[in-house]
């Protein structure tokens, strides 16, 4: 398995220099070269396998043998260890067609976790073999920075550092980030949106010189092994409900903001994995609605929502399957990333939409009917949604044929969203690992919206001792 960028001026590089690359050097993404196919007998083994046994079978399809099988076995191991349910990712059945996958059982209550347990624990095993250097630097919409935190803290070799919008994440998102005091983390809270801090994370990865200088890695979904990490759950959760059969197909719905969630599950349908329809639920700043509904793809007016890790504008995930829209044509792909930079938006061609259209239908859920949604399953269903799973149960109801199976991607524990969850009369108990954090200090650094200044803090941080 060799790995190229989405425009084309790379040379294929392997599994590490993959994960070290993080953002390809010439501004694009990196993707596997071929896309591995899993034939028909091999599904129907994986489908009685553990999620552990899932994750390894996936995961050496793109490892190329650069990690043994015993140190990949371990990695898969010890990240997963950290879990509260013993089967990861457990399936909950909600309703007679639609299931809901919990991708919230980590240490940070949220499926970023799922992945970044792995690359945290990848990075260390990559720095101590390598002998090399990982400063890792991303920026969050809430539960990323917090997930990665959890991943690398303490970890010899590596520090990190996180921006996230300020005041514009959830209380219990924040503190999760903040009071956290190690010496090989900093937190800066930006001035500005999500969309203004990955802005500046793309533009500081995008100055080859810089990024080498300074060895910074990548923690944002930018990192194919994010996007690998959650592909297995698909799988997991096709095989809980469907089973060994291959005649079934099972559709999901899944609440994503840049487009690296539901993109994963693009993925494993194009490994071979029976997906039916991929429903993209997102809130008001519903760029990606509007691209699957009208081919065009142009930011509109930042809205704050009750989704808050949804609240992006620009989708950094969104030029993976661009690649594969235009027929796995880099060129093409460059000419419509240069296109948005000089006119902020992107149009396609009717025969292409037609093709988005057949792999996604979506559903922009307004603040409404995400609190109406959550009050509606806790009260005829006994099941507490968080506002982002909420909203993925409401593009579910929408546009999900009545006699076909969805899961629904739970993305995080309502516990991490009460300012929501309040809204709708409802009053839920702590975890313990949450109510610990509301007496805690908190640690971080305000800065403007610059990218001037947010180097200088970066320059400062990784060149300490």
């Amino acid at each position: 398995m060799e790995f190229i960028s989405t425009r084309g001026k790379v040379e294929k590089i392997g599994f590490i220099d993959t994960v070290l690359m993080g953002l390809a050097d010439d501004g694009g993404l990196l993707i596997p070269a071929q896309i591995p196919q899993i034939p028909q007998d091999k599904l129907q083994q994986m489908a009685s396998m553990t999620y552990q046994e899932l994750a390894y079978e996936v995961f050496s399809l793109y490892t190329n043998d650069e990690i043994p099988q015993d140190d990949l076995k371990s990695l898969i191991r010890d990240s997963y260890a950290t879990f509260r349910d013993p089967e990861v990712t457990p399936v909950r059945k909600v309703t007679d067609n639609m299931h809901v996958m919990e991708l919230f059982h980590g240490p940070t209550f949220a499926f970023k976790d799922i992945a970044l347990q792995f690359l945290g624990n990848l990075y260390s095993y990559v720095s101590k073999k390598k002998n090399t250097i990982i400063h890792i630097l991303g920026a969050t919409s809430g539960d990323t920075g917090a997930s990665a935190i959890e991943g690398v803290r303490g970890k010899e070799g590596i520090r990190i550092c996180i921006l996230h919008p300020h005041q514009k994440v959830s209380k219990v998102q924040e503190l999760q980030m903040t009071t956290v005091n190690d010496e090989n983390v900093l937190n800066l809270s930006v001035k500005g949106t999500f969309d203004d801090c990955q802005r500046i994370i793309k533009d500081l990865f995008a100055d080859v010189e810089f990024k080498n200088k300074y060895h910074l890695r990548a923690i944002n979904s930018i990192n194919f092994v994010r996007i690998l990490a959650q592909t297995v759950y698909y799988f997991y959760a096709y095989f809980k409900v469907a089973g060994a059969s291959s005649a079934q197909t099972v559709n999901f719905s899944v609440p994503t903001g840049n487009f690296g969630d539901i993109f994963a599950g693009y993925l494993a349908k194009r490994m071979g994995l029976p997906v039916g329809k991929l429903i993209l639920a997102t809130n008001e700043n519903n760029i990606l609605e509007r691209f699957i509904q009208e081919g065009v793809y142009k930011p509109g007016q930042f809205v704050s929502t009750y989704s808050p890790s949804m609240d992006i504008q620009v989708a950094s995930n969104f030029e993976r399957y661009l690649y594969y829209l235009v027929g796995e044509d880099a060129e093409k792909v460059a000419s419509y990333m240069a296109q948005f930079k000089a006119e902020g938006e992107i149009r396609i061609s009717e025969e292409l939409l037609g093709q988005v259209q057949q792999d996604f239908a979506a559903h922009g859920v307004s603040g409404d009917e995400c609190l109406q949604t959550i009050s509606s399953y806790y009260k005829n269903n006994d099941y507490l949604l968080d506002p982002h799973t909420a909203c993925g149960v409401a593009a579910y109801e929408k546009r999900n044929p009545q006699d076909e199976v969805c899961v629904t991607l739970a993305t995080a524990h309502p516990a991490k969203f009460n300012e929501s969850i309040e809204k709708c009369d409802i009053e839920q108990t702590f975890p313990e690992q949450i109510a610990a954090l509301m007496d805690k200090p908190q640690y971080q650094t305000v800065v403007d919206d610059s990218e001037k200044e947010i180097v200088e803090r970066l320059e400062k941080f990784y060149t300490i001792g």
